[in-house]
C-alpha cells in the first residue's frame, strides 16, 4: 500500500513538474512573439548598422539615439547583461519599468518610450516579455543617460486587464495598437511642445523621425481619410504596407517602420489591426515627405 501510494504521489509530482514546465514554454513563446512581432521591442532597442539594418550581435543591448526638440536620449540595453542591463533586475521592477515607465533608480525612461501604450498591456502579456527577455543573450553595452527638456512624471499603475478575446476582432485589434503597437506615438502629429497630440490628431502623421545627419523622415496618415490617409486603400494593401513595407503605389515604403518584425504577426491579429485603423476618425493631414524620403523613396 505504502509502495502504491509513494508510486501515485512520485506521478502526481511528475505530472505537475510537466505541467509547470509546458506553462513556461508557453509563457517563453509567447513572449518571444510580442518582442519579435507585434511591440518590436528590436526596432528601438537594437541598433542599426549603416545599411539600416539591425547589427546581429548587439540584439536588444540599446544605443539607438532619439535626437528630438524635448529630449535627447538612447534605447536602453534590455538584454540580461548585469552590468549594462536587466540582468540584475526583478520581475516586478522589468514590469514597472515597461507599464509605469521608471528605472528601478527612479528615473523616468519617456518618452520616446512607448509607456502610455504599454500601461495598457494586460498582466500575462508583460510577465510573457519578461520572460522572454530572460533568455536572450546578454551583451554589454552601456548606454549613456538621456537629457529631457520637459516635465516628466510617471503613469498610473497599470490596471493589467486581460486582453479582449480574438473573437471581437475590432477591440482586439485596438488591444493590439493601444496596449502593444506603438502604432500611434509615431503615427500622430505632434503638437507645439514636440509631443503627439493624440486628443487633436491621432493617427493623422507628420511626425518626424530623425535616423541620421541629414536623414529623417515624415509618418504616414494612417486615418481612413480617403484623400490623404488610407480609406481609400484595401484591406490586403493595409496589410502589405505593415508587414512588408510596400506602399499603395506598389514602392518601397522607409524605415524605421518595424516591417521587419510586423511580417511575425499573425494573420489573424494583422487582420484585427485592420480592422480597428477602419474605425478611426478621418483626419485631412497630408504629410509631405522629407528631402531624405524623396531622395531614397521616390
Amino acid at each position: 500500500m505504502k509502495a502504491a501510494a509513494l508510486t501515485v504521489l512520485a506521478g502526481s509530482m511528475f505530472g505537475l513538474g510537466t505541467l509547470a514546465a509546458l506553462a513556461d514554454d508557453a509563457l517563453v513563446a509567447r513572449g518571444d512573439y510580442l518582442v519579435n512581432g507585434p511591440v518590436a521591442c528590436g526596432s528601438c532597442h537594437t541598433p542599426l548598422g549603416p545599411d539600416f539594418k539591425p547589427i546581429a550581435d548587439k540584439t536588444l543591448a540599446g544605443g539607438f539615439h532619439f535626437d528630438e526638440m524635448a529630449f535627447n536620449s538612447y534605447s536602453a540595453n534590455i538584454t540580461p547583461d548585469k552590468e549594462t542591463g536587466i540582468g540584475n533586475w526583478t520581475d516586478e521592477e522589468i514590469i514597472h519599468a515597461i507599464r509605469e515607465g521608471a528605472q528601478k533608480d527612479g528615473r523616468i525612461i519617456f518618452p520616446p518610450m512607448p509607456v502610455p501604450t504599454y500601461n495598457n498591456m494586460s498582466d500575462d502579456d508583460v510577465k510573457a516579455i519578461v520572460a522572454y527577455l530572460r533568455t536572450v543573450k546578454p551583451v554589454k553595452n552601456a548606454i549613456p543617460l538621456a537629457k529631457y527638456n520637459i516635465p516628466q512624471q510617471t503613469m498610473p499603475p497599470a490596471k493589467g486587464l486581460p486582453a479582449p478575446p480574438k473573437t471581437d476582432k475590432v477591440a482586439y485589434g485596438g488591444y493590439i495598437v493601444n496596449a502593444l503597437g506603438h502604432c500611434f506615438e509615431c503615427h500622430t502629429t505632434p503638437g507645439a511642445n514636440g509631443i503627439p497630440d493624440f486628443a487633436g490628431h491621432l493617427g493623422a502623421g507628420g511626425f518626424e523621425i530623425k535616423l541620421g545627419p541629414g536623414m529623417s523622415v515624415m509618418t504616414a496618415n494612417i486615418t481612413p481619410d480617403k484623400e490623404t490617409g488610407i480609406g481609400d486603400w484595401t484591406d490586403a494593401e493595409i496589410k502589405r504596407a505593415i508587414t512588408q513595407g510596400i506602399g499603395k503605389d506598389g514602392k518601397p515604403l522607409a524605415p524605421p517602420m518595424a516591417y521587419a518584425y510586423y511580417k511575425n504577426m499573425t494573420d489573424e491579429d494583422v487582420d484585427a489591426v485592420v480592422a480597428y485603423l477602419r474605425t478611426l476618425k478621418p483626419i485631412s493631414n497630408k504629410v509631405e515627405p522629407t528631402a531624405f524620403q524623396q531622395k531614397a523613396f521616390p
